[in-house]
């Protein structure tokens, strides 16, 4: 879109501040839109990404306020309050970072996507089908519900309930990252069929290099506490910042480090292991069969497979979060009971998961720092004064800013959530560590910061499994393993993990860059 040319959604100077203390989250930042035009969004965990979608859209969480800037679409200034509704019930589509959240839990899929469809039921009905099938989603999905998908189904079907109503303006959080490469080219190719229809725009955050480069018209980049934006500049594939340097791992008062499960000299065994797990969905519906996993001390392991494969549900099993329907656990050799109720406070705090919804984990009347804080005094004993202590130490090592510790979860960005998540497990000190795809909501930089704290704790001793569809991540572990039609299989050396597809270059030379500072 040149300066010229006409736009279906601008943003001229949008400024959000803090009730409390007037601090600014986002500031000054331009944005225009053109017809048949995708827009990303990019920059580091906590610049304010989020922010800017709900800024746009007017529906911005309590705590946060639109103190500057004007929305217009068409021209034509978007009023906050009740215009503003009016204008997203006709015009908008909406994808956030945590969509399984925000699907009724008790409602049928097909429900959840004919929702905002108007007609006859058995129309309303077939467009819900057509959506879902857009996004690799046949009949049977139709009749589950949320409870029996996975993370990147949950993905796919709040697209395709936002997709089914032909939205002009469809806004997308991190809409790919909860999926492998393969399933995610469901939802690049229904971003791509919007690319030059008259009358329709998008605006996608993503830290998906890929995502930019193949549908990206031109790229807005946001630095926390962003200024003025630059003039456009630059490709549109997104270049990485400089690899941070982060803290020693975190030591609690008396000078401990996070125990350490692998044994100092002559002593062998896995620090958990699974013999013959079997896991259905709360439908019956098989996922895993006969699994035999050995968790050793000091070693990390990958678990890859397609969405929906029951990665997830393996590391619900191994936690007790979701019993296992036959098979059984052993803790350092003793038998660990299959659902966390009944585990012991040593055994609890020796399993530690970090879920893949660390909004749906984190309690929202908590700030971080006590979320943080808590495992110390529950688990360990620690005073408030010491847990405090550690839970500072913990939120800095996973590359938090202070600050972060006062906040309630509702105010932190995904990528902040997923690290305050992942800080509170360390907090534990666990002997094994679960990870649901641990990086999928952070840039490059917090990624890396993250994966060698990990490494750090591995070091000494800590045995941990992680399922992602990271290659950064798959890349570092000493085993990968593929679920496959629920049986774990070595998947080779780390190094043979998936290429990018073939069918996700940009094809279009217009790209632009524009930085946000």
């Amino acid at each position: 879109m040149t300066a010229k040319d006409p736009a279906l959604l601008e943003a001229d100077g949008l400024t959000v501040r803090r009730t409390t203390d007037g601090a600014v989250l986002l500031g000054g930042v331009d944005l225009r839109v053109g017809p048949g035009e995708v827009l990303a969004v990019a920059g580091a965990s906590g610049a304010g990404k989020s922010t800017l979608l709900h800024a746009l859209l007017d529906t911005l969480p309590a705590g946060l306020r639109r103190s500057a800037g004007t929305v217009r679409w068409y021209g034509h200034v978007v009023p906050p309050g009740a215009g503003a509704r009016r204008w997203r019930r006709a015009r908008c589509g909406y994808v956030g970072q945590d969509p399984a959240l925000a699907l009724h839990p008790h409602w049928r899929v097909e429900r959840i996507v004919a929702e905002e469809l108007t007609g006859p039921r058995a129309e309303r009905a077939r467009g819900a089908r057509e959506a879902l099938e857009l996004l690799g989603l046949g009949e049977e999905f139709a009749r589950r519900r949320v409870r029996e998908l996975s993370g990147g189904q949950a993905q796919r079907v709040a697209l395709a309930r936002a997709l089914a109503a032909g939205p002009q303006v469809l806004l997308l959080d991190e809409p790919t990252s909860a999926m492998d490469r393969e399933t995610a080219e469901y939802v690049i190719a229904a971003v791509r069929a919007r690319r030059g229809v008259p009358g329709r725009c998008t605006v996608l955050v993503t830290h998906d290099p890929r995502l930019i480069s193949g549908l990206a018209d031109r790229v807005v980049r946001l630095s926390p506490r962003s200024g003025a934006p630059s003039a456009p500049t630059g490709p549109s594939v997104p270049t990485e910042p400089p690899v941070p340097t982060g803290p020693p791992v975190p030591t609690g008062p008396s000078g401990s480090r996070p125990r350490a499960g692998k044994p100092p000299s002559g002593v062998r065994g896995a620090a958990l292991a699974a013999r013959g797990l079997r896991v259905a969905r709360p439908d019956g519906g098989l996922l895993v069969e006969g699994v035999d996993l050995d968790l050793a001390p000091g070693e990390l392991t990958a678990v890859l497979g397609p969405s929906g494969s029951g990665k997830t549900s393996l590391l619900h099993a191994l936690a007790g979060r979701r019993p296992a329907a036959a098979g059984r656990l052993l803790l350092h050799g003793r038998p660990l009971a299959a659902q966390a109720g009944r585990r012991g406070r040593d055994e609890l705090r020796a399993v530690q998961l970090v879920g893949q919804h660390p909004a749906g984990e984190l309690n929202p009347a908590h700030r971080a720092g006590r979320a943080v804080a808590r495992p110390p005094r529950v688990l360990h004993g620690l005073g408030v004064r010491d847990s405090a202590t550690v839970a500072a130490e913990l939120l800095a090592a996973v590359g938090l800013a202070a600050d972060v510790a006062r906040q309630r979860p509702h105010r932190l960005s995904g990528g902040q959530r997923q690290r305050v998540a992942l800080a509170r497990a360390l907090a534990a000190r666990p002997d094994v560590l679960l990870l649901d795809e641990p990086t999928s909501a952070l840039d490059a930089a917090s990624a890396r910061t993250v994966l060698d704290l990990l490494d750090r704790l591995r070091a000494e001793g800590m045995a941990q499994l992680t399922v992602t569809h990271d290659p950064a991540v798959a890349g570092r572990a000493d085993h990968v393993l593929r679920l496959l039609g629920g049986r774990l299989v070595p998947d080779g050396p780390a190094a043979l993990l998936p290429t990018p597809p073939p069918n996700t270059r940009h094809d279009r030379t217009k790209g632009k860059d524009t930085h946000v500072h």
